[in-house]
């Protein structure tokens, strides 16, 4: 079972894996921590990862980068239309709303959704992962940003699906991080909860959450986020500057130019590192556009007037998430830093101000969240020991339910599962209805949700069901919000009062053997709309007098309902399952592709390492006529694979590397075989030269048959030798090292079989002397 935790950036993924010594992260191919989130489609083969990365120049419109922004997204919302003026690549609007990124392909335009270049760039990680620990991946957990709305969470299990993985757990970045720094941690105060609040400020966004820990213990208090807000909006700053400045000094517009933008936007961020550490920086780029070097400077204090709003809002969600927590910034114990924006200088000094402390840097802040991920991962696996530690998470939106009556509901905003409620959890309620109703879910407090994302989540059908009266029947209903932060009618159950006539009261016992549910009517069940909580205890059956004097038992009858579900934007099973369909192909022809690329480098490396060869190590093996013609073909073979075999397929390689090794072989043989027929020809010699010596201590008899049959092994050795000496190098050999083996085979086994005293000789092959000397005279070897 793997035991792996995945981030998912949007700008690097990094995969964080349990192993016996503690969390380690993997290396991918370039024997990097961080993996690149981009997909890059080639002409026959899609390049992902660090590769796909290195073509977004020179392949700008067919290269996917930061498809984080884009799932579960609707193309007309705001932020996702800001986005698209930035993005390279073409993208359009779906039938449902969504987002399809549009790309050249094989030779044709294909179309794909942010779901399945997601799946694409998991497909990947699995494979990282696979390679490194030698075995299968498929249980894992993966971190999401915790602003993450219900159709995001199902996209992201829907990309682990087409990937072939398992999510045990859609973990929430800031609970995954404090899950790391938790769990490690054995000096918090005894008096109390110690309270921890974790900023992590990302490639896109920032998230802050206020964390409780206690021994053995983490408890999320509250989130806040601010999805528009991270480390590449700062390097847009940047780039805005410097566009504006190159125009007025350089007369070039990078807009205008996809490539110029992207060379020029990588510039603006390692830039932005560089000012981190100085208090000014150059910018130096060659030939950014129309063949014009360019050269630019910053100074920090400049950077930051320029940021100024943006360093504004980094304040706002940590006050939020201070506010919801209900705690002072006294009591505050530390706050830790993280993500890969957030090493400016200027965050550092707005946080101190907030809270009154500088912030603290002592976890990973590019690999925290995987090790979170990773961690729970070996908590929830059942293979691995982690020493018994408690996480609760906070759920960060209000969820209600409907009917045609109106919402259910137990709050005064009309929620039924109030923000930072502790999930997984349970919601338990009762309606009265005669037939089948629908249901909907939805998020009951706008202003808790990023702008521009719908209230609603899904809808469900309850029934079909009968009732044996016209009057309404309870109908009880069972709501969860998943690990996983997706909100579900898992079941529904038909009530009914069924009074026993022909039994008295039982007890308890019996009434659980008869698998009937014994529930009191509840004083909430009168109302149309109600709910209670998953901790409703189990009420026991009602007595009923009847008029003879005897007390009959009320029952409440349990009957399952169908239940069936609609989420709004979801992905339909046939559309997931053509997405996997889809994956597999373009697997197969990555493979493909990989294949035809080994097979030409083996074809190139055997065209150069046979032309040496053929000149001198094999030169007195060959004639002069067979060196020519091989030669010339290495050379024909060589132009060839420069020009029309550039980009072949695997068979075209194959034929041409099998054509070559049919005219060198019988050459390289005849070098082979001198050096091997010379070292079997001693070896022969030496076990001739062995017996002489062994079988001196034996009767007459068979010492004279033993020096007879060396005699003969010997003469035969020397008269083959003869001839083969009397050729010339370049000539096929009439002695082969295979003939001479056997015939020192066939002369072993006849001399153990002669000598039967106790004496051991010399074997040529390590075999068992005990098991030769059993065998029966019977099976006397010829020798040639």
């Amino acid at each position: 079972m793997s035991v792996v935790g995945f981030d998912i950036g949007n700008e690097n993924c990094v995969i964080g894996v349990a192993k016996q010594r503690g969390i380690d992260v993997l290396l991918n191919d370039e024997s990097k921590r961080e993996t690149p989130a981009v997909v890059s489609f080639g002409e026959k083969q899609r390049f992902m990862g660090s590769v796909g990365a290195a073509s977004a120049t020179m392949n700008p419109r067919s290269t996917i980068s930061q498809v984080k922004r884009l799932i579960g997204r609707t193309f007309r919302e705001p932020d996702i239309e800001n986005d698209l003026r930035l993005f390279p690549f073409e993208c359009l609007e779906g039938q449902d709303g969504g987002v399809l990124i549009r790309l050249e392909y094989l030779g044709e335009m294909r179309t794909f959704s942010p779901v399945q270049i997601l799946g694409m760039l998991f497909s990947h990680l699995k494979q990282i992962a696979e390679k490194d620990l030698e075995l299968n991946v498929s249980d894992c957990v993966i971190g999401i940003p915790s602003y993450f709305t219900d159709l995001q969470r199902r996209a992201y299990l829907d990309a682990a699906t087409i990937a072939g993985l398992r999510p045990l757990r859609l973990m929430h970045d800031c609970t995954a991080t404090a899950l790391g720094y938790g769990i490690y941690k054995n000096d918090f105060s005894v008096a109390g909860p110690t309270y921890v609040v974790f900023v992590d400020i990302g490639h896109c966004d920032t998230q802050v959450c206020v964390a409780s820990f206690e021994s053995g213990q983490m408890k999320i208090i509250s989130h806040a986020f601010d999805r528009n807000l991270g480390g590449r909006d700062f390097d847009e700053v940047l780039f805005i500057y410097f566009a504006a400045q190159f125009k007025e000094q350089y007369d070039i517009d990078v807009y205008a130019n996809a490539k110029a933008s992207i060379r020029l936007r990588a510039s603006c961020e390692k830039l932005k590192k560089v000012l981190s550490a100085n208090a000014e920086a150059p910018l130096n780029i060659e030939c950014l556009m129309d063949e014009k070097d360019v050269k630019g400077f910053i100074k920090r204090d400049e950077f930051e007037k320029l940021s100024s709003n943006l360093l504004e809002r980094i304040s706002v969600p940590c006050h939020t998430a201070l506010l919801d927590s209900g705690l002072t910034v006294e009591k505050i114990h530390s706050v830790e830093l993280v993500g890969s924006g957030s090493r400016i200088p200027a965050i550092t000094r707005i946080l101190t101000s907030l809270f009154n402390r500088e912030p603290s840097r002592t976890i990973n802040a590019s690999e925290c969240v995987a090790r979170g991920c990773a961690l729970q991962c070996a908590m929830l696996s059942p293979i691995y020991r982690v020493r018994e530690y408690e996480v609760q998470d906070a759920f960060p939106f209000s969820i209600g339910f409907s009917t045609k009556e109106g919402p259910i509901c137990t709050l005064s905003n009309s929620a039924l599962l109030q923000k930072h409620r502790p999930f997984p959890s349970v919601k338990i309620f009762c309606l009265h209805r005669t037939d089948t109703f629908p249901m909907e879910a939805y998020y009951a407090d706008l202003n808790e949700l990023p702008s521009g994302v719908s209230p609603k989540i899904s809808s469900f059908m309850i029934g079909p069901f009968e009732v044996s009266n016209m009057e309404a029947t309870k109908v009880k209903v069972r709501v969860q919000l998943n690990i996983h932060g997706i909100v579900t009618v898992v079941s529904a159950s038909l009530l009914e009062d069924n009074v026993d006539d022909d039994s008295l009261a039982k007890s308890d016992d019996h009434l659980t053997s008869t698998k009937m549910e014994a529930e009191a009517d509840h004083g909430s069940s009168a109302v149309p709309n109600s709910a209670e909580d998953s901790n409703l205890k189990r009420m026991k059956p009602s007595s009923v007098s009847s008029g003879d004097g005897l007390r009959k038992s009320k029952f409440v009858k349990r009957l399952d309902i169908p239940v069936s579900e609609s989420v709004f934007g979801g992905i339909a099973k046939a559309d997931l399952s053509e997405a996997e369909k889809i994956e597999h192909q373009l697997v197969q022809q990555d493979l493909k592709m990989e294949h035809a690329k080994e097979m030409k480098n083996a074809l190139e490396s055997y065209v150069y390492e046979m032309r040496d060869k053929i000149l001198h190590t094999y030169c007195g093996f060959s004639t002069k006529l067979e060196r020519e013609g091989i030669s010339y073909n290495l050379q024909q073979t060589e132009e060839w694979l420069y020009e029309d075999g550039f980009d072949e397929s695997v068979d075209a390689y194959t034929e041409k590397l099998e054509y070559l090794k049919k005219l060198v072989d019988p050459i390289e043989n005849r070098y082979k075989e001198e050096e091997a027929r010379a070292r079997a020809s001693k070896d022969l010699l030496d076990c001739i030269t062995n017996y002489r010596m062994v079988v001196v201590s034996h009767p007459v008899s068979e010492r004279d048959v033993v020096i007879d049959e060396c005699n003969k092994a010997e003469q035969w050795l020397q008269e083959k030798l003869q001839h083969q000496n009397s050729l010339p190098k370049n000539a096929d050999p009439i002695l082969w090292s295979n003939e001479i083996k056997r015939k020192s085979e066939a002369f072993d086994m006849t001399c153990k079989h002669i000598m039967r005293s106790n004496a051991s000789p010399p074997s040529f092959e390590d075999e068992d002397d005990s098991d030769q000397r059993d065998k029966p005279d019977s099976i006397r070897m010829q020798v040639d």
